[in-house]
């Protein structure tokens, strides 16, 4: 297959190498600077399993009648109404979209956009981009979970050219739920510890406990409400994350924060946010990181 992965970051650049390494045939489509840095310096990965350097194919935008079989989506959600604006030329017909993005509102979007060749998928990977831009994955966590969404079938095709070393793959009918289980963690997470500014091992220790049992209460209403109840599982891992004792974990929405913008607030926490009202579901806590986000970003752009 043809396969077309929309951003080189931490998710992208991780398992666009892997498929490389497989002997897919992969290019990015990445912004006029990622394009320069990997012409220049190729595609580096460092993972617990050895640092490793690729000659890539990397476009700022897609040729007309280029099509592509397979598309991922692997940039961040306010890119997203960009970056398929560049892509549609690489759309036919009979491209599968994948996205790894978080939240279910770019669901809806391509939905509405390619009908009937979006799958659902998530990512678990603890990755990032360092300075040198090299793509630094810093645990060998590597999942890939994709499946169906209103009955459209994965493709064998798709399967297999998916099915690599390095990534345990599954296909999942219920892929919706998982979906929703990862965003009610997520926002869960980003809501603790941007709410109160700290580690959750700093938030425990000053009494927080009680604070990170509701946000995941709540987000797991939401999703109790939309349709898809959190399992025993999921509940049970978030649970276990969210209240290790000294853990030093932080949301990526809490990086981001730190570092000047969060860039996903809306995408995560707005649009969980916005269901609940839709649903009817009560959200004190997430409301509340909402509002400081919110006010974070005004402070921003003000500045």
């Amino acid at each position: 297959m043809r396969i077309l992965i929309i951003g080189a970051g931490a998710t992208g650049g991780a398992f666009g190498t892997r498929l490389i390494e497989a002997g897919r045939d992969v290019t990015f489509l990445v912004r006029p600077g990622r394009a320069e840095a990997l012409a220049r310096d190729g595609l580096t990965l460092q993972a617990p399993d050895g640092r490793r350097t690729h000659r890539v194919r990397a476009l700022t935008e897609i040729e007309p009648g280029s099509r592509y079989d397979l598309v991922i989506v692997a940039v961040k959600a306010p890119a997203l109404a960009g970056v398929l604006a560049t892509a549609e030329p690489a759309i036919g017909p009979e491209t599968v979209i994948v996205p790894f993005l978080n939240g279910m509102d770019h669901l809806d979007a391509l939905e509405r956009a390619y009908p009937g060749r979006v799958l659902g998928g998530l990512v678990k990977i603890v990755a990032t981009v360092d300075e040198s831009g090299a793509v630094v994955q810093m645990t060998p966590l590597s999942t890939m979970t994709i499946g169906p969404l209103h009955g459209t079938p994965v493709p064998d095709a798709v399967r297999e050219a998916l099915d690599v070393p390095g990534v345990r793959l599954d296909v999942d009918e219920s892929v919706e739920t998982r979906l929703w289980e990862k965003w009610a963690f997520i926002a869960s997470a980003g809501v603790i510890t941007c709410l109160f500014r700290g580690t959750i091992g700093d938030i425990l220790a000053a009494g927080g406990e009680g604070h990170i049992l509701r946000a995941i209460a709540e987000t797991e209403d939401v999703a109790r409400a939309a349709g898809h109840p959190v399992g025993k599982r999921s509940h049970g891992q978030s649970v276990a994350m969210l209240t290790e004792p000294r853990s030093s974990f932080t949301s990526s929405l809490y990086r981001d924060l730190q570092h000047g913008d969060p860039a996903e607030a809306e995408h995560i926490i707005g649009g969980m946010a916005a269901r609940a009202r839709a649903l009817g579901v009560a959200t004190p806590l997430l409301d509340a990181a909402l509002l400081q986000l919110r006010t974070h970003r005004q402070a921003m752009t003000r500045g």
